[in-house]
C-alpha cells in the first residue's frame, strides 16, 4: 500500500489538477442529497477489492463533493462560513502529504516553531505579554474546554472550600460554554445583558457578587464573547475583565469568530480590554482564511495549562526535556499540524495583506446594512459591528423565510439560512469571505 507505483503517481496528478481548478475557478455552492439518493447512485464504496484510486476519486469529485455546500462561496453567507486563502489551501495538501505529528517538539520541531510564531502575531495583536503562548485545536469547543478547565484548577488551588464550581457569561454566549459546563460538571451562571446585547461590567460584579454572598458556590472564571455568533456583539471587555480580576476569577474571552478583526484599525479599539484576558481564543478558519480546523487558543500564563494538560506516561517521559510540546496546553494528545496551512499564508501574504482584507470585509458589511436600511421591506436589526449584518423581512411568518431560504439554495445563488434573535425569525450575511462582493449581497436581496 505504501508504494509510489506509476498508478499513485498518476492519481497524485489527478487529485493536484482537481484542486488547482477548484482554487482557479469560482466555488460551485451545491447542496446536501439526501443519504437514500446517494445510495443509489454510488452504492457501497467500501468493497473487498477496492475501486481504485481513480474510480475512487471519481465517486468523490463527481458525487460526493458536489453533496457538500462550498463554504468559501462568495455568497455563502451562512453561520460563521470559511474563506481559506489559496496559499492556505496549496499548503494543507503539503501538510497532509508530510505525515507531520505536531503533538510534541521532539517530532515536530519545525512545524511547532512556524505554528508558535503565527500564535506570537495574534499573541502581540491583543497586546498579551512576550510569555504568552498556547496551540491550535480542533475548534472553538475544544480551545474553549480545555482553558476553561485551566481557570478551575486554578481556582481550586485558591478556594478549596468551594462546594460547586461556576462559569459566569452572558446569556449570549456561545453555546460551546453551556456544553463545557456539562462536561465538566460546574454549573453556570447566565448574566443578563444591556440593551444593546452587550455583557458587562457592571452586571458580572453584582451577578457574581450575589451569588458569592448567598451560597458557597464559586464563580471560577468569567467568559465575555468578542464577537457573538448571531450578530456579532462585542462585550464590554474591558469593565468584564476588571469585574473579574477584582473578585480574584479568571478572564476568558471566546473570540472564535469576531478577535480576528483585531488586525483591523478601524475596529481595533471595539477590542480594549482584550490585553487583561488569561486565555482567549479565536478561530483562523473563520475569519482568517485558513481551512479547516483550527482554533487559536492563547494563554497569558502557559505555565499554568501545562501543569494542567501535560499527559503522563512511561513512554511519553521522554518528551518531558523542557521543550514546547503543544499536546502539553490542551485537551489532546495525537495532533495535526493544523496550524501551519495559517502560518504559510500568513508568512507568504504577509500582515498588511490581511489587514486589508480583513478591512474590506467590514466594508462589504457596512454597505449590505446601507442597502437593507433603503429596502422597504426590510428591517436591520441592529448596527453592525463587525461583519454580520442581521434583519428581518417584514411580514414574514417563519415558514416563509424557511422557504425562502430553501429556495435561494435550490437555485444556486446563495446559502442564508434564517435564524431567531429574541424569538423572532431573522435573516443574516455572515461577511467573512474578501471575494464577496456588494453585488453579490444585492443579487440575494433582489430575491428578497
Amino acid at each position: 500500500m505504501h508504494e509510489f507505483t506509476a498508478e499513485v503517481e498518476a492519481l497524485a496528478a489527478e487529485i493536484l489538477a482537481y484542486s488547482l481548478d477548484r482554487l482557479k475557478n469560482d466555488p460551485p455552492l451545491d447542496g446536501p442529497r439526501t443519504a437514500e439518493d446517494l445510495f443509489n447512485e454510488v452504492g457501497n464504496t467500501i468493497t473487498a477489492k477496492g475501486l481504485g484510486g481513480h474510480d475512487a476519486l471519481e465517486v468523490f469529485t463527481s458525487v460526493l463533493a458536489k453533496a457538500c455546500i462550498s463554504t468559501d462561496h462568495p455568497r455563502n453567507l451562512a453561520f460563521i462560513p470559511s474563506a481559506p486563502s489559496e496559499y492556505a489551501n496549496l499548503f494543507d495538501l503539503v501538510v497532509g502529504a508530510s505525515a507531520l505529528y505536531g503533538g510534541s517538539w521532539q517530532e515536530g520541531a519545525g512545524a511547532v516553531f512556524a505554528e508558535n510564531q503565527a500564535l506570537r502575531w495574534i499573541s502581540d495583536l491583543a497586546g498579551l505579554p512576550e510569555s504568552a503562548g498556547g496551540v491550535f485545536v480542533q475548534g472553538g469547543t475544544i480551545g474553549n474546554l480545555s482553558a476553561l478547565v485551566v481557570a478551575r484548577a486554578e481556582a481550586k488551588k485558591k478556594y478549596p472550600e468551594a462546594t460547586r464550581w461556576v462559569i459566569a457569561c452572558s446569556e449570549e454566549a456561545h453555546s460551546s460554554i453551556v456544553s463545557a459546563a456539562n462536561v465538566m460538571d460546574v454549573d453556570v451562571l447566565k448574566v443578563p445583558v444591556d440593551i444593546n446585547g452587550k455583557l458587562s461590567g457592571p452586571a458580572v460584579a453584582t451577578a457574581i457578587d450575589e451569588l458569592h454572598a448567598t451560597t458557597t458556590k464559586r464563580v471560577f472564571v468569567v467568559v465575555a464573547t468578542s464577537g457573538t455568533t448571531n450578530l456579532g456583539i462585542i462585550d464590554e471587555l474591558k469593565g468584564v475583565g476588571k469585574a473579574a480580576h477584582d473578585r480574584d476569577v479568571w478572564f476568558h474571552v471566546d473570540g472564535a469568530y469576531g478577535l480576528a478583526a483585531l488586525c483591523a484599525p478601524s475596529v481595533r479599539s471595539k477590542f480594549d480590554g482584550i490585553e487583561q484576558a488569561d486565555s482567549f481564543i479565536v478561530d483562523p478558519h473563520k475569519w482568517l482564511f485558513a481551512p479547516f480546523d483550527a482554533c487559536a487558543l492563547i494563554y497569558r500564563e502557559p505555565e499554568l495549562a501545562r501543569v494542567v494538560h501535560t499527559q503522563h506516561a512511561s513512554y511519553l517521559d521522554t518528551l518531558k526535556d523542557g521543550a514546547w510540546s503543544p499536546s502539553d496546553y490542551a485537551i489532546q494528545l495525537t495532533r495535526r499540524t493544523r496550524g501551519l496551512p495559517f502560518w504559510f499564508s500568513l508568512a507568504a501574504h504577509g500582515t498588511d495583506a490581511y489587514t486589508e482584507a480583513m478591512e474590506h470585509t467590514l466594508e462589504i458589511a457596512r454597505a449590505a446594512a446601507e442597502l437593507v436600511k433603503a429596502h422597504p421591506d426590510l428591517e436591520l436589526v441592529c448596527e453592525p459591528e463587525l461583519s454580520i449584518v442581521a434583519f428581518i423581512r417584514k411580514g414574514w411568518s417563519a415558514s416563509d423565510y424557511q422557504n425562502w431560504s430553501d429556495t435561494l439554495l435550490a437555485d444556486q445563488v446563495g446559502f442564508i439560512p434564517p435564524s431567531a434573535h429574541h424569538g423572532q425569525p431573522i435573516l443574516r450575511f455572515a461577511i467573512v469571505n474578501p471575494w464577496t462582493k456588494i453585488s453579490d449581497i444585492e443579487l440575494i436581496m433582489s430575491r428578497l
